[in-house]
Protein backbone atom coordinates (compact mmCIF):
# COMPACT_ATOMS: atom_id res chain seq x y z
CA UNK A 1 0.00 0.00 0.00
CA UNK A 2 1.28 3.39 -0.92
CA UNK A 3 1.92 5.88 1.82
CA UNK A 4 1.78 9.66 1.55
CA UNK A 5 5.57 9.73 1.58
CA UNK A 6 5.83 7.27 -1.29
CA UNK A 7 3.70 9.32 -3.65
CA UNK A 8 5.46 10.82 -6.65
CA UNK A 9 6.22 14.47 -5.83
CA UNK A 10 4.95 17.15 -8.18
CA UNK A 11 7.85 18.44 -10.26
CA UNK A 12 7.87 22.20 -10.75
CA UNK A 13 8.57 23.55 -14.21
CA UNK A 14 12.07 25.06 -14.18
CA UNK A 15 12.21 28.78 -14.86
CA UNK A 16 14.67 29.69 -17.58
CA UNK A 17 17.22 32.33 -16.70
CA UNK A 18 16.88 35.54 -18.72
CA UNK A 19 19.25 36.10 -21.62
CA UNK A 20 22.02 38.55 -20.76
CA UNK A 21 23.21 41.18 -23.24
CA UNK A 22 26.38 43.18 -22.66
CA UNK A 23 26.61 46.72 -24.05
CA UNK A 24 29.82 48.78 -23.91
CA UNK A 25 29.61 52.57 -23.54
CA UNK A 26 32.69 54.41 -24.75
CA UNK A 27 33.85 57.91 -25.55
CA UNK A 28 36.38 60.53 -24.65
CA UNK A 29 37.14 61.97 -21.26
CA UNK A 30 34.19 63.83 -19.75
CA UNK A 31 31.64 63.22 -22.53
CA UNK A 32 28.97 61.72 -20.25
CA UNK A 33 29.55 57.95 -20.05
CA UNK A 34 29.07 57.74 -16.28
CA UNK A 35 26.04 60.01 -16.54
CA UNK A 36 24.39 57.83 -19.21
CA UNK A 37 24.83 54.64 -17.18
CA UNK A 38 23.37 56.34 -14.13
CA UNK A 39 20.41 57.79 -16.01
CA UNK A 40 19.14 54.46 -17.38
CA UNK A 41 20.25 51.85 -14.84
CA UNK A 42 17.46 50.32 -12.75
CA UNK A 43 19.90 49.72 -9.90
CA UNK A 44 22.36 52.05 -8.24
CA UNK A 45 25.24 51.99 -10.74
CA UNK A 46 28.64 50.72 -9.72
CA UNK A 47 31.16 53.49 -10.24
CA UNK A 48 34.92 53.60 -9.89
CA UNK A 49 35.45 57.34 -9.81
CA UNK A 50 38.37 59.09 -8.17
CA UNK A 51 39.08 62.77 -7.67
CA UNK A 52 41.41 64.44 -10.13
CA UNK A 53 44.61 65.57 -8.45
CA UNK A 54 47.69 67.55 -9.37
CA UNK A 55 49.26 64.25 -10.47
CA UNK A 56 47.04 64.32 -13.59
CA UNK A 57 48.19 67.80 -14.65
CA UNK A 58 49.73 67.55 -18.09
CA UNK A 59 48.33 64.02 -18.54
CA UNK A 60 44.54 64.41 -18.59
CA UNK A 61 43.23 66.93 -21.12
CA UNK A 62 40.64 69.09 -19.32
CA UNK A 63 40.04 71.39 -22.28
CA UNK A 64 36.29 72.00 -22.42
CA UNK A 65 35.66 70.11 -19.16
CA UNK A 66 37.63 72.25 -16.75
CA UNK A 67 34.86 72.00 -14.13
CA UNK A 68 35.19 68.19 -13.95
CA UNK A 69 36.76 67.05 -10.67
CA UNK A 70 36.33 63.24 -10.82
CA UNK A 71 37.15 60.57 -13.37
CA UNK A 72 36.37 56.90 -13.99
CA UNK A 73 39.47 54.79 -13.40
CA UNK A 74 38.09 51.32 -14.15
CA UNK A 75 34.47 51.07 -15.27
CA UNK A 76 30.86 52.05 -14.69
CA UNK A 77 28.29 49.28 -14.43
CA UNK A 78 24.50 49.34 -14.67
CA UNK A 79 21.62 46.98 -15.39
CA UNK A 80 18.30 47.20 -17.20
CA UNK A 81 15.66 44.45 -17.20
CA UNK A 82 13.95 44.73 -20.57
CA UNK A 83 11.65 41.74 -19.98
CA UNK A 84 11.62 38.51 -17.94
CA UNK A 85 13.57 37.01 -20.84
CA UNK A 86 16.15 39.77 -21.36
CA UNK A 87 18.54 41.69 -19.11
CA UNK A 88 20.95 44.32 -20.45
CA UNK A 89 24.23 44.99 -18.66
CA UNK A 90 25.94 48.31 -19.32
CA UNK A 91 29.70 48.72 -19.02
CA UNK A 92 31.10 52.24 -19.23
CA UNK A 93 34.76 52.54 -20.18
CA UNK A 94 37.32 54.95 -18.71
CA UNK A 95 37.95 57.88 -21.03
CA UNK A 96 41.57 58.84 -20.44
CA UNK A 97 44.15 57.39 -22.78
CA UNK A 98 46.23 56.01 -19.89
CA UNK A 99 43.33 53.65 -19.03
CA UNK A 100 42.51 52.50 -22.57
CA UNK A 101 44.27 49.18 -21.99
CA UNK A 102 41.18 48.15 -19.97
CA UNK A 103 38.95 48.40 -23.02
CA UNK A 104 40.30 45.10 -24.38
CA UNK A 105 39.02 43.28 -21.29
CA UNK A 106 35.72 45.15 -21.02
CA UNK A 107 34.78 44.46 -24.65
CA UNK A 108 34.83 40.67 -24.20
CA UNK A 109 31.32 39.36 -24.80
CA UNK A 110 29.88 42.74 -25.80
CA UNK A 111 27.07 42.51 -28.35
CA UNK A 112 27.25 46.19 -29.31
CA UNK A 113 28.35 49.60 -28.19
CA UNK A 114 27.37 53.22 -27.72
CA UNK A 115 29.90 55.94 -28.51
CA UNK A 116 29.19 59.25 -26.78
CA UNK A 117 30.49 62.38 -28.47
CA UNK A 118 30.61 66.02 -27.42
CA UNK A 119 30.30 68.50 -30.31
CA UNK A 120 32.75 70.80 -28.52
CA UNK A 121 35.43 68.06 -28.66
CA UNK A 122 34.51 65.63 -31.42
CA UNK A 123 38.13 64.54 -31.80
CA UNK A 124 37.97 62.78 -28.42
CA UNK A 125 35.56 60.23 -29.93
CA UNK A 126 37.79 59.06 -32.77
CA UNK A 127 39.55 56.40 -30.68
CA UNK A 128 36.24 54.86 -29.54
CA UNK A 129 34.84 54.70 -33.08
CA UNK A 130 38.07 53.13 -34.36
CA UNK A 131 37.98 50.64 -31.48
CA UNK A 132 34.54 49.29 -32.39
CA UNK A 133 35.12 49.41 -36.15
CA UNK A 134 38.41 47.51 -35.94
CA UNK A 135 36.71 44.71 -33.98
CA UNK A 136 33.58 44.57 -36.13
CA UNK A 137 31.32 45.44 -33.18
CA UNK A 138 28.11 47.29 -34.16
CA UNK A 139 27.58 50.62 -32.43
CA UNK A 140 25.46 53.75 -32.37
CA UNK A 141 26.65 57.29 -31.74
CA UNK A 142 25.12 59.54 -29.09
CA UNK A 143 25.73 63.25 -29.56
CA UNK A 144 25.50 64.61 -26.03
CA UNK A 145 24.17 68.16 -26.18
CA UNK A 146 24.80 69.65 -22.77
CA UNK A 147 21.83 71.84 -21.87
CA UNK A 148 20.46 71.06 -25.37
CA UNK A 149 23.15 73.28 -26.90
CA UNK A 150 24.43 72.21 -30.31
CA UNK A 151 25.92 74.41 -33.02
CA UNK A 152 26.45 71.71 -35.66
CA UNK A 153 24.05 70.03 -38.04
CA UNK A 154 23.77 66.21 -38.12
CA UNK A 155 25.46 66.16 -41.54
CA UNK A 156 28.37 68.23 -40.23
CA UNK A 157 28.78 65.90 -37.25
CA UNK A 158 28.68 62.78 -39.44
CA UNK A 159 31.29 64.25 -41.75
CA UNK A 160 33.54 65.29 -38.86
CA UNK A 161 33.34 61.80 -37.30
CA UNK A 162 33.62 60.09 -40.72
CA UNK A 163 30.69 57.83 -39.85
CA UNK A 164 29.44 55.16 -42.21
CA UNK A 165 25.90 56.00 -43.43
CA UNK A 166 24.39 52.92 -41.75
CA UNK A 167 25.66 53.84 -38.26
CA UNK A 168 22.73 55.32 -36.28
CA UNK A 169 23.35 58.71 -34.69
CA UNK A 170 21.06 60.31 -32.11
CA UNK A 171 21.26 63.79 -30.61
CA UNK A 172 20.11 64.53 -27.06
CA UNK A 173 21.04 64.93 -23.42
CA UNK A 174 22.44 61.82 -21.70
CA UNK A 175 21.12 63.05 -18.35
CA UNK A 176 17.60 62.31 -19.59
CA UNK A 177 16.42 58.72 -19.11
CA UNK A 178 14.28 58.90 -22.24
CA UNK A 179 17.32 59.66 -24.40
CA UNK A 180 19.19 56.73 -22.89
CA UNK A 181 16.24 54.48 -23.66
CA UNK A 182 16.15 55.72 -27.25
CA UNK A 183 19.86 54.97 -27.63
CA UNK A 184 19.43 51.40 -26.44
CA UNK A 185 16.43 50.84 -28.72
CA UNK A 186 18.38 52.28 -31.66
CA UNK A 187 21.24 49.89 -30.93
CA UNK A 188 18.86 46.91 -30.70
CA UNK A 189 17.25 47.90 -34.01
CA UNK A 190 20.71 48.27 -35.58
CA UNK A 191 21.77 44.83 -34.36
CA UNK A 192 18.58 43.26 -35.68
CA UNK A 193 18.94 44.92 -39.06
CA UNK A 194 22.48 43.60 -39.35
CA UNK A 195 21.19 40.15 -38.43
CA UNK A 196 18.42 40.37 -41.04
CA UNK A 197 15.63 40.48 -38.46
CA UNK A 198 12.74 42.93 -38.19
CA UNK A 199 13.64 45.95 -36.00
CA UNK A 200 11.57 46.51 -32.88
CA UNK A 201 11.51 50.29 -33.10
Amino acid sequence: MATPHSATPHSATPVAAPAAVKILIAGGFGVGKTTLVGSVSEVAPLRTEEYLTTASVGIDDLDGVDQKDTTTVALDFGRITVSPELVVYLFGTPGQERFWFMWNDLVNGALGGIVIADTRRLDTSFASIDFFESRGIPFVVAINCFHHHNTRTPDEIRAALDLDPQVPMLIGDVRERGFGRDLLLALVDHLMELAGATPVG
